[in-house]
């Protein structure tokens, strides 16, 4: 894996449990932690597409992209964060999958647990153009993804502190919830 993402920078299947953690069936975890103290791993969760997660808890979600999109928020001071991945830029009725509510949907999760508007930080991954035929086209789905995700943060006065968006691979994300580390692979997508 790479190093953290910055901004601009081109830094670019286990057995599936249920988890009560999330919110609703947002994620999966992958293994527990190590046990109690600070030098204990975080959990593993894994979230699927059209989902959302937010914890206080010490946890890294990984998550998978190609044309979606990923919102990671924190409140650094709080501890407090959320991820969600959506697949479309809008859509009804309101829904993690659609990118004009989940980011609504993931900040209301994040400060139903301590989180502070002021304090949220953002950064947003994915938007990729995966499919050949599809490159030249004007119109990009992973496009409109990467800025209907920018336009609801900027609604919402919520700084884009890093971003790993558009190209034409997939990325693997982990993002941990609490410090707001984020770590992009690119991945090749068949399709």
């Amino acid at each position: 894996m790479h190093g953290p993402a910055r901004q601009g920078g081109a830094r670019s299947g286990a057995p599936l449990v249920s988890v009560s953690a999330p919110v609703g069936p947002a994620a999966h975890r992958l293994s527990a932690p190590d046990g109690p103290g600070p030098t204990s791993a975080p959990a593993r969760v894994y979230l699927a597409p059209g989902r959302l997660y937010a914890s206080g808890e010490d946890v890294q979600v990984t998550t998978i992209l190609g044309s979606c999109v990923a919102v990671c928020l924190w409140d650094a001071r709080a501890e407090v964060g959320g991820i969600n991945h959506f697949l479309l830029p809008s859509g009804s009725p309101a829904s993690p999958r659609f990118g004009d509510s989940a980011v609504a949907l993931l900040i209301g999760q994040v400060l139903e647990r301590g989180a502070r508007r002021g304090r949220l930080a953002a950064k947003v991954f994915g938007g990729a153009c995966v499919l050949e035929a599809f490159r030249a086209d004007t119109w990009s789905l992973g496009a409109r993804n990467v800025e209907i995700a920018r336009e609801q943060l900027a609604a919402a006065a919520i700084p884009v502190v890093g971003e790993d968006v558009g190209g034409d691979r997939g990325r693997r994300l982990v993002f941990h919830v609490r410090t707001g580390a984020a770590w992009v692979r690119p991945i090749e997508m068949k399709g």
